[in-house]
């Protein structure tokens, strides 16, 4: 099996509204949209992440999402790792937007790009999950204790990370508490699995 992730498919009540905030962004290649068939309440786990080389494309993004129908969380602003901010999709799934760059790099804004789209799943234990993950193939790029875990999925569309939790809810601004559905599905080489944390995987049938 390939260890990559071709799409992600978040759940949906309101599938147009949804799918036009992807489409907006540039993202409905890597991001489908399918009726949502489980109650889901607060934060569902999870955070999407593009990361982009530019701060003004950080602001760029979220003024978009913003016009798309989204919420910001968080608006772009400087930290220790760079520049970055938060917004919740009409979905209710929250993404973050992050540049390692604090200072602009262009004269002028740069287009609406992504170096690369990041899915960070909030776990209850970064240790067991990391288990799981390399039992079913992933390589493991990078890896901190029970903080952090980064996997190299050289080929993938999306790249997948795991952090605990409480601090992926933290990163992104939002309360950590939450219940029901993560209304996620991962798309990719694992075929049909699920995780320790209930976060659904499938093989990828679209044509």
């Amino acid at each position: 099996m390939s260890a990559s992730i071709s799409a992600v498919s978040v759940a949906a009540d309101d599938i147009e509204s949804a799918h036009a905030f992807y489409t907006a962004l540039g993202l409905s290649d890597r991001v489908r949209v399918n009726a949502a068939d489980a109650p889901s309440e607060g934060f569902r786990g999870f955070t999407l992440s593009p990361l982009v080389a530019d701060p003004r494309q950080v602001d760029a993004f979220l003024e978009t999402a913003a016009r798309a129908g989204g919420r910001t969380i968080k608006p772009g602003r400087k930290s220790l790792w760079g520049y970055g901010g938060s917004v919740q999709a009409p979905d209710g799934s929250v993404w973050t937007v992050a540049s390692s760059s604090k200072k602009p790099t262009h004269d002028a804004a740069p287009p609406l790009e992504y170096d690369s789209l990041v899915l960070l799943l909030g776990v209850d234990d970064v240790k067991t999950s990391k288990q799981f993950y390399v039992e079913q193939g992933l390589p493991v790029g990078k890896s901190f204790g029970g903080k952090y875990v980064e996997f190299e999925l050289a080929s993938s569309s999306i790249q997948l990370a795991l952090n605990p939790r409480k601090a992926t809810a933290k990163n992104a601004g939002v309360d950590t508490t939450g219940s029901g559905s993560h209304r996620l599905t991962i798309i990719g080489g694992l075929g049909e699995v699920v995780d320790p944390d209930g976060f659904v995987w499938r093989g990828d049938t679209a044509s």
